[in-house]
C-alpha cells in the first residue's frame, strides 16, 4: 500500500509536473509521445472493440458515459501498471526479457487472426459496463504495458501524457481505427517495425547487455565506425555515448521482427487455407 500512497503524494505529483515542464521543451519528448500513441493504437484494437460491445446494451445516453468512465478508469490503471513495469525494467536482464517479449508481440501483430464469434456480454447497466471495460483492459493490455513502458524509457510524464491521449482516442474511434488499419496494412507493418526498433533499443540499454555492447564496439571496430560517421557529419558514436550501439540494435530489431513476422504470417495463411480447403 505504501507505493499507492507515494503515487498520490502531493510532493510526488509536484515533482512529476516539474519534470513534465522540463521535458516538454525538447522535441524528443513529443516524438516519444507520438511513439506511445501509435503503439497503443496498433495494440489496442481488441480492447476498443470489447469496450464497444460491453456498452452496446446500454441506453444511448448511458452508452457514452459508459465508454467515457471506462476509458478514464482504464487510463488511470494502465498508467499505474505501466509505471510499475517501467520501474522494474531498471533491474538487470528485465529489459532484455521485455525486449524479447516486444519482438514476439511485434511479429504477432503481422499475423492475421482467424475470425471468431465474439462472446463479450453486453452490460445491463452503466456500472456493470464500466466494470467490464476496466477488467477487459487489465486482462488484454499486457502487451501494451510492456511496449509503452519500453517506449517511455522511464519518463513518468511520457507515460501519463501518451496514455491519457491514446486510450480515449482508441475508445472514441475504435471503428475508424480498425477500418483504417484494414484499408492500409502498411501502417501495421510500420508499427511492427517501430516496435522492433523499440525492442532493440530496450535490449541495448539493459544493465547486463550494455557493458558487453560497449566492449564489442569499444575497440578498433568502434573507432573505425566513429570515423565513418564523423565524415558524414553525424553525431552517432560507438565508443563515446554508445548511441551507435543502440541504433544497430534497433535496426536489428526491425529486421528480426519483419523477418519472423513475415514467416509467421506465411505459415498462418497457409494453415488457414488448408483448413478452408
Amino acid at each position: 500500500m505504501d507505493w499507492i500512497l507515494q503515487v498520490f503524494d502531493p510532493a510526488t505529483i509536484k515533482s512529476v509536473f516539474t519534470q513534465f515542464q522540463v521535458e516538454m521543451q525538447h522535441p524528443a519528448f513529443w516524438v516519444a509521445v507520438g511513439k506511445i500513441i501509435w503503439i497503443n493504437v496498433l495494440l489496442s484494437g481488441d480492447n476498443a472493440l470489447v469496450i464497444a460491445l460491453a456498452c452496446r446494451g446500454l441506453e444511448p445516453k448511458q452508452r457514452m458515459w459508459g465508454m467515457i468512465l471506462g476509458a478514464a478508469a482504464a487510463v488511470i490503471l494502465r498508467i499505474i501498471f505501466t509505471g510499475i513495469v517501467a520501474s522494474l525494467m531498471a533491474l538487470p536482464y528485465l529489459k532484455l526479457v521485455g525486449g524479447l517479449a516486444l519482438i514476439v508481440i511485434a511479429a504477432k501483430l503481422l499475423v492475421p487472426e482467424p475470425e471468431e464469434e465474439d462472446g463479450v456480454k453486453a452490460a445491463s447497466n452503466l456500472w456493470a459496463a464500466v466494470q467490464i471495460v476496466v477488467i477487459a483492459d487489465i486482462v488484454m493490455s499486457l502487451d501494451n504495458v510492456i511496449a509503452v513502458a519500453a517506449a517511455a524509457n522511464g519518463s513518468v510524464p511520457l507515460l501519463i501524457l501518451g496514455l491519457a491521449i491514446s486510450v480515449p482516442l482508441i475508445v472514441a474511434g475504435a471503428a475508424l481505427i480498425m477500418a483504417l488499419l484494414t484499408r492500409l496494412p502498411v501502417l501495421v507493418w510500420l508499427g511492427a517495425a517501430l516496435l522492433g526498433w523499440v525492442a532493440g533499443e530496450v535490449i541495448a540499454t539493459d544493465p547486463a547487455v550494455l557493458p558487453a555492447l560497449h566492449a564489442f564496439f569499444g575497440g578498433a571496430l568502434g573507432t573505425s565506425l566513429d570515423g565513418i560517421f564523423a565524415s558524414l557529419g553525424s553525431g552517432i558514436r560507438f565508443t563515446g555515448d554508445g548511441t551507435g550501439g543502440e541504433i544497430v540494435c534497433g535496426l536489428l530489431g526491425i529486421v528480426v521482427v519483419l523477418a519472423v513476422g513475415a514467416m509467421w504470417r506465411r505459415r498462418s495463411m497457409a494453415s488457414h487455407a488448408e483448413q478452408a480447403a
